[in-house]
């Protein structure tokens, strides 16, 4: 083969790898994870929170204010995110997965009355305090 064939030959193809490149999409375009982004519904994210904590408190035996309230269909839900608050769905998605994850000694940390020592997993710290 003729060098300068050769050559043409390997920049065509570096022009095609570079092209493929140049056209894929970048994480930021597609939610970054597969997802558009979307804001989180409260609604639908307490109501979810609410079925998990009920479950992980029975399941685990853990008794408190939160997890009798969980576990009560009549008591209110809280219907939005604090001022200045704009999660995610997938922020949602990623805290509800690491509540049902979460071992029984873990989530009586995060059920416990005392607010000074309660926890939360920091997948769910989408709204940090100010």
């Amino acid at each position: 083969m003729n060098p300068n064939t050769s050559r043409r030959v390997k920049q065509a193809l570096l022009c095609v790898v570079v092209t493929a490149f140049v056209m894929a999409p970048t994480p930021g375009d597609i939610g970054g994870c597969g997802q558009e982004a979307q804001l989180l519904d409260a609604r639908a994210f307490f109501y979810n929170k609410r079925l998990t904590d009920c479950r992980k408190c029975m399941e685990c035996g853990l008794d408190s204010n939160i997890c009798r309230d969980a576990c009560d269909s009549s008591a209110p839900e809280p219907d939005g995110f604090p001022e200045g608050c704009f999660p995610l769905v997938h922020d949602g998605e990623v805290c509800l997965r690491a509540l049902d994850a979460t071992s029984c000694s873990a989530y009586a940390r995060y059920v416990i009355e005392d607010p000074a020592k309660r926890s939360a997993p920091s997948e769910c710290n989408f709204c940090p305090a100010r």
